[in-house]
């Protein structure tokens, strides 16, 4: 009987092979579900809100916010007027002073507007009125009123106005005065407002049947002074109702 060698090499090469297949599975923890993937979502976190600022006050960004510029950086806006607000019977009747000219008015919040004319320069009076719970009492009014001048001296108008309270038919009407660099209130623009020295403004904060009203008063020191009468006139004719 013959017996058929078979080299060593082969053997070694075929021991080899079982090992390793042994070996392939082994720790190995098999399952159907799919290898999980690498997210490549990011969670975006929402920058802080800014912090919006009531009437008269100034508003605060959060720290590090860039600054704020142009119409981004105007008081926030006010509520819509409620329908039916400031109308008819909780309304305001006044008399409009000869030699006012009535203007339409340029903002929604404007109850009335005129152009004021004079020999320095027109001036303008504007009537406000924001609805009920809005546009700040007659002190904080008159504080932000006296923050649009500023003094030779560089100090802000508030520290030398002058306020005043008189009687008119039972409504107890806050008059302000105060004189200096102008510079103005809030633009409906990104262009900041321009300053404007030797000017003057008269107000007045009337209560109607349901909210403030404010009158306001402004322009060239002389034409101020000089229809000082015709404003004292319009405020002391007010009323209570459309007519």
């Amino acid at each position: 009987m013959m017996r058929t060698s078979v080299p060593l090499a082969v053997v070694m090469v075929a021991l080899t092979s079982v090992v390793l297949a042994a070996c392939s599975d082994h720790g190995a923890v098999k399952s159907d579900a799919p290898s999980p993937q690498a997210s490549t979502s990011t969670t975006k976190v929402a920058p802080p809100p800014l912090v919006s600022a009531r009437a008269g006050e100034t508003a605060v960004l959060p720290p590090g916010h860039p600054t704020v510029e142009g119409a981004a950086a105007q008081a926030p806006m006010l509520p819509p007027v409620p329908e039916g607000a400031g109308v008819g019977d909780a309304a305001l009747a006044w008399t409009v002073p000869s030699g006012w000219i009535v203007e339409k008015p340029t903002s929604p919040l404007r109850r009335a507007q005129y152009k004021v004319p004079g020999s320095a320069g027109d001036g303008e009076c504007v009537v406000f009125y924001f609805g009920p719970g809005q546009g700040g009492d007659p002190t904080s009014n008159a504080q932000r009123w006296g923050d649009q001048f500023t003094q030779d001296d560089g100090s802000p108008g508030s520290g030398s106005m002058k306020i005043s309270t008189i009687d008119v038919g039972g409504l107890q009407v806050f008059l302000v005065e105060v004189a200096g660099t102008y510079k103005g209130g809030m633009t409906m623009t990104a262009a900041p407002a321009v300053a404007k020295p030797g000017y003057r403004l008269l107000g007045a904060v009337a209560p109607g049947p349901d909210a403030n009203w404010y009158f306001k008063f402004t322009g060239p020191d002389k034409t101020v002074s000089d229809q000082r009468e015709a404003f004292t006139l319009m405020v002391r004719s007010l009323k209570h109702g459309a007519s």
